[in-house]
């Protein structure tokens, strides 16, 4: 695996108290460290190219982004920029970019880590502490060199609306995510399901707050990984936020970081020739974010047969299986087998 990032990350700087601050950097810094040490390989981001952002955001907001960099600036309630952050989110969307590729052409993953993160920008606005949508440029970017079938896999606590929204008729693109509902941004129903083309391609897996590993083991075993393999992606990229943790201090999720773990592996053994790209998205209690971050690392370097991750006697409580029933009732015209 390599890893993708850069201690420039800090430079994006929020306002005091704010819960995407600098020393998220900090903790990737040292997941990195602490990878190298293992005998990991890392690489420096490159930034994004105005024509690899212009395939999923408006020119009219690329253009606002670009006047205002390297200033301060309050793009929405909880969404700011610092004079480097123009720069930094170029980087953070180059990242993503270049792990996709980095999978793709050597069939091994790669995880980027950066931010700001990037599943609620969508494609004429900054959202959610999200200035660039990353992953989506890195799907994007993915279908402009050839491929006709990319998996976006969602498991930050908050539903992507900006992924989705900008893939919602698009049928080379599949956007699964499980999410806690009803919360923030307020969308990621289970009826969301796509539209005209892209009808059954939005796959959204709502689960209440309170939901654990076990919960999301069996959303993920019983509708999440047959719908991938059906739809057969020839990469996986994943919004990989850890903020469904039961210590996040923005969710109310009880998931821990062998549960984080336990669905990294399976995805990884799930995903073509090794082509999985992770992208970090949220994750706001630092230890936390550290504990599931070099657990997602060991789930992926110990590959398919890390059973001991699982947590196989864990007993889904019925949040799960009111999940599992949402997404079947809503998703049986597109898709057989969950």
């Amino acid at each position: 695996m390599l890893l993708i990032t850069s201690p420039r990350f800090e430079e994006h700087v929020t306002p005091p108290g704010h819960p995407e601050r600098m020393e998220r950097a900090h903790v990737f810094d040292a997941a990195a460290a602490r990878w190298i040490e293992k005998g990991g390989r890392t690489a420096p981001p490159r930034a994004a190219t105005r024509e690899e952002l212009s395939r999923v955001h408006d020119a009219a907001y690329l253009d606002r982004m670009e006047a205002i960099a390297g200033r301060a600036a309050m793009l929405d309630a909880d969404t700011f920029t610092s004079p480097e952050s123009q720069e930094i989110a170029l980087m953070a969307a180059g990242a993503a970019t270049q792990a996709a590729d980095h999978a793709v052409d050597h069939h091994e993953a790669a995880f980027a880590l950066v931010r700001p993160p990037g599943h609620h920008a969508e494609r004429d606005r900054a959202m959610g502490f999200c200035l660039y949508n990353n992953v989506a440029v890195a799907a994007a970017h993915a279908l402009a060199r050839g491929l006709d079938r990319v998996a976006i896999v969602d498991f930050d606590v908050h539903h992507g609306n900006g992924t989705q929204w900008i893939f919602y008729e698009e049928p080379r693109v599949l956007y699964v995510s499980s999410h806690q509902f009803p919360f923030y941004p307020g969308t990621g129903a289970a009826d969301e399901v796509g539209r005209a083309a892209g009808a059954g391609f939005t796959f959204n897996v709502p689960l209440e707050a309170g939901a654990t590993d076990a919960d999301y083991r069996l959303v993920y075993r019983d509708a999440v990984f047959p719908v991938l393999d059906s739809f057969a992606p020839q990469l996986v990229l994943v919004s990989a936020g850890f903020d469904a943790h039961e210590r996040d201090p923005l969710a109310s999720m009880r998931m821990t970081a062998s549960g984080f773990a336990a669905i990294v592996r399976r995805l990884t053994a799930a995903a073509p020739d090794g082509a999985i790209a992770f992208v970090t998205e949220g994750g706001y209690d630092l230890d936390a974010l550290a504990a599931c971050l070099d657990a997602s690392f060991a789930a992926v370097a110990l590959g398919p047969d890390a059973g001991v991750l699982d947590s196989e006697a864990a007993v889904a409580a019925p949040r799960g299986t009111r999940a599992l029933e949402a997404v079947r009732a809503a998703q049986r015209p597109y898709w057989r087998g969950i």
